[in-house]
């Protein structure tokens, strides 16, 4: 038998992070913190700022590589580059850019707040954030959370949501749902999909602890619908938006994501926010297979589609991170 500490070795080797083969941003090979630097320097620098040098460098380099270069430019200009940026750009190119310069945890911590911040909160970013993370990821936004804000993610959603909204939220939010799909509790999952059919109250706690595919599957025998059909005849408002985004996740991520693109973008204006937060937080994760999931479902291109909805250096940023027509 392999020792405790190999075995956690293992594991921990497991789940750190490896650069996704679905990603369509990735480590630059000829990487050189310091020449990136001074070139954003010039371009920040340039009279009228040149935009197309600091979105090819910083939408053609990891965010490990991004956080270098951060480094490297603090080092050599005594600023911050993130407030060099802020300074330099405006708009929508501005949010995608800042959003880049971040690390996974520091976005999504801080779309967390700006969600929550100010009068009235927005309910759509809270569940699209909560819903689709994996506990690991869960567990680092509560810590960096915690870091930048001083004070406890879960204490934000409790006062800023309400009801069973808020008991699932922050549930979900703690990082500890089952996640574990290898053991396969069929009489669990015959049970909880027996009592779901018949009582709505225990779907919070259903959803948080034993949620699969296979409880979706058994679900059909004990009711007339579906789950999500289902969810839409029960509940209403935010907590069932939040279990409709939720049994979305777990079916098929990636069309779920899909979905999200196409609403940001279908009929007259754009969601900025929605499209450009799903295009930074998945182009270093699973955004080749969004963008099949995409063509699959809607007939034309995500590529296609920005191209369409976008205009100026914000469409070059986003194209760039959409990575290529397919």
């Amino acid at each position: 038998l392999k020792c405790c500490k190999c075995l956690l070795s293992e594991l921990n080797l497991q789940h750190s992070l490896p650069p996704s083969a679905y990603a369509t941003v990735k480590a630059y090979s000829n990487f050189d913190a310091d020449r990136d630097a001074a070139a954003l320097e010039t371009a920040i620098k340039t009279k009228g700022v040149d935009e197309v040098t600091i979105i090819n460098i910083l939408t053609n380099r990891s965010n490990e590589q991004r956080q270098d270069i951060a480094f490297a430019y603090q080092r050599r200009t005594k600023k911050e580059l993130s407030a060099a940026l802020k300074s330099a750009l405006s708009g929508h190119l501005e949010a995608v850019i800042l959003g880049l310069l971040k690390t996974p945890a520091q976005y999504d911590a801080s779309e967390l707040k700006a969600a929550m911040k100010g009068l009235g909160t927005d309910e759509d970013t809270l569940i699209e954030i909560i819903c689709s993370r994996t506990n690991q990821e869960l567990s680092e936004i509560n810590r960096v959370y915690r870091e930048m804000y001083k004070t406890e993610l879960e204490k934000d959603i409790i006062s800023d949501t309400s009801g069973d909204f808020r008991k699932l939220m922050v549930a979900l939010a703690k990082g500890k749902r089952c996640e574990d799909t290898s053991v396969i509790d069929y009489e669990l999952i015959d049970q909880d999909a027996r009592v779901s059919a018949v009582l709505r109250s225990t779907w919070t706690d259903i959803f948080f602890n034993h949620v699969s595919l296979h409880l979706f599957d058994r679900y059909k025998s004990y009711s007339p619908y579906d789950m999500l059909e289902s969810i839409k005849k029960e509940v209403k408002g935010d907590l069932e938006n939040a279990f409709l985004n939720l049994v979305q996740c777990i079916q098929n991520k990636q069309l779920y994501f899909a979905d999200r693109l196409y609403d940001s973008m279908k009929g007259k204006g754009t969601r900025d926010k929605v499209l450009i937060r799903i295009m930074v937080s998945r182009c270093e994760v699973d955004m080749l297979k969004i963008k099949s999931e995409f063509k699959r479902k809607y007939g034309k291109s995500l590529y296609y589609f920005i191209q369409q909805d976008t205009k100026g250096d914000y469409q070059r940023a986003l194209l760039n991170l959409c990575g290529g027509e397919d």
